[in-house]
């Protein structure tokens, strides 16, 4: 009977048999050669993102029943602008001070029309001490430290005032403020019919605050539209080569002419004048 020592011994050589034989098998096996394919992958080129142009603004056209009956295109230099709020305030600024007309003026002691004698003498007659009759403190006397004649006119670039003027019409078509309407060119000169157009688009006939905007006096109809709408307390109407800053922002609502919309771009992008003198020398 074998002993147990060499029973053993005799399972611990199968076990180092066994593991000689697995190495040597996995030595045997040949790893699969993976052979790298010769053809070049194309490079994928990036296409350049299609820039697609800007929408350009568009806004109901009205009737004058109130009807909306197309659409207009809007500049969108003239209504899509950056709202600048201090370029507004100095072009208003500048608007004002060119309505002064500076022409209140008075006449100093020595200005006055009238006799140098002495009033009274010197001396004795209990009361104070005068020279001229022309002394500030009588009646039909200078005046002291009163308002003379200046000019308070003050000057913008043109590039500025436009710039200006559309920062305030983009303001009101950011706001909605402002309206396009068609057909005023038939209308009559008579102060009822444009009361009923004005009421018949939206406006509040007791409150109204309303810049109406007509193309070029040339145009037929706008004299007309002028007789019709000068009697309307709020309404205003200007042509659209005298348009300015502080009329569009002291109105609460503007009001185009789909014509006066052409007009617009016609003299203010179109290499138009940026303002334009108005009677009695003063500018917009």
């Amino acid at each position: 009977m074998p002993s147990k020592k060499s029973k053993i011994k005799n399972q611990k050589s199968k076990v180092v048999k066994t593991k000689a034989i697995q190495t040597a098998v996995r030595r045997t096996v040949a790893k699969p050669v993976i052979k790298k394919s010769s053809a070049v992958k194309p490079k994928t080129v990036k296409s350049a993102p299609i820039k697609s142009r800007p929408a350009g603004l568009m806004a109901n056209v009205y009737n004058m029943q109130g009807r909306v009956v197309s659409k207009v295109d809007l500049p969108k230099e003239v209504f899509g602008a950056k709202v600048n709020d201090n370029l507004m305030a100095q072009a208003v600024r500048v608007y004002l001070a060119n309505q002064r007309m500076g022409t209140a003026s008075t006449k100093t002691r020595g200005e006055i029309t009238g006799s140098t004698k002495k009033i009274w003498r010197q001396k004795g007659t209990g009361r104070a001490r005068h020279g001229s009759r022309k002394a500030p403190i009588f009646v039909g006397g200078g005046v002291a430290f009163g308002p003379r004649t200046r000019d308070y006119s003050l000057k913008m670039p043109k590039k500025m005032k436009k710039a200006a003027l559309f920062s305030a019409l983009s303001l009101k078509k950011n706001n909605g403020e402002i309206k396009v309407v068609t057909g005023l060119e038939k209308l009559l000169p008579k102060t009822k019919f444009m009361a009923q157009v004005v009421k018949k688009l939206g406006f509040d006939s007791k409150k109204i605050n309303v810049l109406l905007v007509t193309p070029d006096k040339e145009k037929n109809g706008s004299e007309n539209i002028f007789r019709a709408g000068r009697n309307i307390e709020g309404l205003k109407i200007l042509n659209a080569d005298v348009l300015n800053t502080y009329e569009v922002l002291d109105n609460s609502s503007i009001l185009f002419m789909k014509d006066a919309v052409e007009a617009v771009k016609k003299h203010f992008i179109k290499g138009g004048a940026a303002h334009r003198a108005l009677p009695g020398g003063k500018t917009v």
